[in-house]
């Protein structure tokens, strides 16, 4: 009996060492460890939030922010709302402070949640910044993006400059709560304001879609049939009202003056039904938001207001100046 108590221990003992030995080198076996490979090659994670993720517009914003991130090793995320929503914005600013991100760009917004959500990121070490769009009541450390105001200016004074006679202005605005939007009319008003020919005869909002411009267009029409002229002051709305005034007999057709550089749009003009557009560059600025928030993410301290560029884009020589026919 001692015997085979003897030799039990012994066969445990071996059991346990060997069952050991197998944990032990098969941990080190199969254990996945980071190689060089895999680690990370980007300096920081940026995210861009848009007003609407499919939007072409913000399309090509993010396809510059890309451009520059992946030149200066940041990996980026685009994220935004399906169809333009501000608590959908407002939830995915605050997932990505969440989420610890090394710095966001956003449209900016105007209310005192948004606030909230930029004193939340600034206080947790998360530059923010503004693109686009501006909210200068909040601790946003910079803007990036088109004076709107001026813009809407230049678009008055285009209308001004190619238009004889009275003139009713029927306008289209992507959002009627955004301040790129209130900006960019309250430039153009300003200018009409001071040529008692020109009136503005409505105002109507597109949503930032084109079916939403088209709606928008057949409203200002069928309120005021006498309208002589347009001005889209979103991306999509030059081709909403463009889509439908083409409906009109050519002596009846409106000024159209749209709002950016879309094929499309630029398509339009060299037919001349659109007469003009308000060029900006959405590329560029995604672009230069990316240098910017990374400047700010290394302690520099840029100014406030990175204007990008703005400017009226035509076809080269106008046939003619535009009157009142309706």
């Amino acid at each position: 009996m001692g015997l085979k108590k003897i030799g039990l221990s012994i066969f445990i003992a071996i059991f346990f060492l060997n069952a050991g030995y197998m944990l032990f080198f098969g941990r080190e076996t199969f254990q996945v460890k980071p190689s060089a490979a895999q680690t990370p090659k980007y300096l920081y994670h940026f995210v861009l939030i848009s007003e609407e993720i499919d939007n072409e517009y913000w399309r090509l914003v993010e396809k510059g922010a890309k451009t520059e991130a992946d030149k200066r090793h940041i990996h980026l995320d685009y994220l935004g709302p399906k169809q333009a929503n501000n608590e959908e914005q407002l939830t995915l600013i605050d997932k990505a402070i969440a989420g610890k991100v090394d710095g966001i760009m956003t449209q900016g917004l105007s209310n005192e949640k948004f606030n909230y959500l930029v004193n939340k990121s600034v206080q947790k070490g998360i530059p923010l910044l503004t693109v686009d769009t501006d909210a200068p009541d909040s601790e946003r450390q910079v803007y990036v993006g088109s004076d709107n105001y001026r813009a809407g200016k230049l678009a008055g004074e285009e209308l001004v400059k190619n238009t004889q006679g009275k003139q009713k202005v029927g306008i289209v605005t992507g959002r009627l709560d955004a301040s790129n939007q209130k900006l960019r009319v309250k430039g153009f008003e300003d200018v009409l304001a001071k040529h008692k020919r020109i009136q503005v005869a409505g105002i109507e909002e597109s949503n930032i879609t084109k079916s939403g411009a088209l709606q928008a267009t057949y409203e200002l029409l069928k309120n005021d049939p006498d309208i002589t002229a347009f001005f889209g002051t979103s991306a999509l709305d030059g081709i909403g009202i463009s889509q439908v005034t083409s409906q009109y007999q050519s002596k009846n057709k409106p000024f159209i003056i749209s709002f950016d550089t879309l094929p499309e749009t630029m398509a339009l003009i060299r037919t001349e039904q659109i007469n003009a557009t308000v060029g900006q560059y959405p590329y560029q600025m995604g672009e230069k938001a990316v240098r910017t928030l990374l400047s700010v993410k290394k302690g520099k301290l840029p100014q406030p207001l990175q204007f990008t560029k703005t400017d009226i884009i035509k076809k080269t020589k106008p046939t003619k100046l535009w009157r009142a026919s309706r």
